[in-house]
């Protein structure tokens, strides 16, 4: 299973499906957005479907991103709603389980006990394995990778 991106809709066509009264005549076209009920406030790129709310600031790159938003669903489910998913045998893409606070939690806990492990060894003057050593540069670098997504 794919995506083509040649069977979505055409932007325009898509749009005033969706309910949305497009005004302008130039390549981004004015309408009211769905998403926080403003009038006049989000523009449509009828050319490639792409679209930003300039109150809200909600936006997307085509009208799949705003299948998804405005219907609540995934990539995959907005893609085969909208005729662009293909069946070709092939398994279909996967995303990764979102990493939970609780999750980012549980690492960070054990990362920093193994770290703590191997600062107090050294401290006392014991020198730790190269597989200890890997292990610690590696749960160091995990709870800094952590400490930055949370900025």
């Amino acid at each position: 299973m794919s995506f083509d991106r040649d069977r979505l809709p055409d932007p325009v066509g898509y749009f005033e499906g969706e309910g949305l009264r497009l005004q302008g005549r130039g390549t981004w076209r004015t309408t009211s957005c769905p998403f926080h009920g403003g009038g006049d406030s989000m523009r449509i790129n009828v050319s490639t479907g792409a679209w930003v709310c300039m109150n809200c600031h909600a936006r997307g790159g085509d009208v799949v991103a705003f299948h998804m938003q405005r219907h609540g669903l995934d990539f995959v489910a907005a893609a085969k709603a909208l005729g662009a998913w293909v069946e070709d045998g092939k398994p279909a893409p996967t995303r990764p389980r979102a990493f939970s606070a609780a999750d980012a939690i549980a690492v960070l806990s054990k990362d920093l006990h193994l770290c703590a492990i191997v600062l107090s060894a050294a401290r006392r003057g014991v020198l730790p394995t190269d597989a200890d050593w890997r292990a610690f540069l590696a749960a160091a670098g995990r709870c800094i990778t952590i400490a930055e997504a949370t900025r």
